[in-house]
């Protein structure tokens, strides 16, 4: 088989950048080794910035987000038993969308199918070859098939333990990571929302998050251990401990629906440099994680499309490699300053361990400080909604 761009993985990065080439007339391939279905059922962000959501317009994808997404204009942080809003329009002049990724990769997978683009699901056996050459080539295994895709380009967008990032020769790769000793725990619940915002809780017992995924549903997020287990949080446990870390207000109006799905994710940061071998191309978490704290997870996998979109476009249209040999360097740009704001929130706002009395301190005086400054919470707003592509 033989196109232009073979793209790896099938999440929301690696649609969103098929999406765009399609629109544009550029073919392309795309292998996952999962099936459709277990895709959609991997439940993930759902704030989304003005700059992800121009994307999805782009790509012809956006009808039912406009239609049922959560226009947002401001956050609340929560701490020393009350609550601060940080005014997202009036501080920025934008505001975020509140749109599950589930939702975002539904719609990207029916505009592939009505567009008629190529998605292979279950490949196994994924191998990228030749990746310096003018001709990569992709091997894969599907239904006891072997198969080839001859290409110009490989976009991986396979995730943090896909194959792309792993296929680049050791010790090309400059890789930074910080782990934290904590993990969130989230639930799904039938059940409205705590507040028409969301509320970011900073709590001396840990960290809380009252999100929603529409009017109807929330998702809800606590600070654990990472030697808890979900089984060891049924719901009643769950909404008690939830109800300590909020101020009295929201726990009043909580409401305790029942849940119908239960994670444990551990806290990372890791950024792998550069973001291009040879024809591959990492983008999203094939090439970073940021902890959840800032919600920039699926909006930085829509900047990286965007750049490399923008490079693509560059080379099939005027024959110009420019846009692409600068790939990495202006996505790193942007992915360092997402790193630093995501860092920085979870730093803000959750309950270290080791940390000493004069840390915990300092902490209390950030928090102050932001209630207090409409410069600081100027500085937050701006990040939150996300920095210029």
């Amino acid at each position: 088989m033989r196109t232009e761009v073979a793209i790896i993985g099938a999440g929301p990065a690696g649609l969103l950048l098929g999406q765009l080439l399609l629109a544009n007339g550029i073919s392309n391939v795309i292998l996952e080794r999962r099936t459709g279905e277990y895709v959609l059922g991997r439940v993930r962000a759902g704030v989304i910035e003005q700059g992800t959501a121009d994307l999805l317009e782009a790509a012809g994808v956006a009808e039912r987000m406009h239609r049922e997404g959560l226009v947002h204009e401001g956050i609340e942080i929560a701490f020393g038993g009350g609550r601060h809003r940080v005014d997202l329009r009036a501080l920025t002049g934008r505001t975020v969308l509140v749109y599950g990724q589930t939702e975002i990769t539904r719609d990207l997978m029916a505009g592939r199918a009505a567009a008629g683009g190529v998605t292979i699901y279950e490949a196994e056996s994924v191998a990228l070859h030749h990746l310096g050459s003018a001709r990569p080539r992709v091997s894969y295994r599907v239904g006891g098939s072997e198969q080839e895709i001859e290409c110009d380009f490989i976009a991986g967008c396979d995730g943090f333990h896909g194959v792309s990032r792993a296929s680049i020769p050791t010790g090309t790769l400059r890789c930074y990571e910080r782990s934290y000793p904590f993990g969130w725990l989230g639930i799904l619940a039938d059940s409205p929302p705590v507040s028409h915002e969301l509320i970011y809780a900073q709590h001396e017992r840990g960290f809380a998050l009252c999100s929603m995924r529409s009017a109807t549903r929330s998702r809800l997020y606590l600070q654990c251990s990472l030697e808890d287990r979900p089984e060891d949080w049924p719901d009643e446990r769950f909404y008690e401990e939830l109800a300590q870390r909020l101020d009295p207000q929201a726990a009043a109006g909580l409401e305790r629906g029942r849940s119908l799905e239960r994670t444990l994710a551990p806290l990372r940061s890791f950024v792998a440099e550069p973001l291009r071998y040879g024809n591959l191309l990492l983008a999203g978490d094939a090439a970073h994680i940021v902890p959840p704290t800032g919600a920039k997870g699926l909006n930085l996998a829509a900047s990286d499309v965007f750049y490399l979109f923008e490079g693509l476009l560059e080379f099939y249209r005027k024959r110009s490699r420019e846009g692409l040999e600068h790939y990495s360097e202006r996505a790193l740009r942007r992915v360092w300053r997402a790193e630093r704001f995501s860092w920085w929130m979870t730093s803000l706002l959750h309950t270290f361990p080791e940390r000493s009395g004069f840390d915990r301190r300092i902490q209390q005086a950030e928090l102050d400080y932001l209630a207090a400054s409409p410069a600081a919470r100027a500085s937050l707003a701006e990040n939150y909604v996300g920095l210029p592509l």
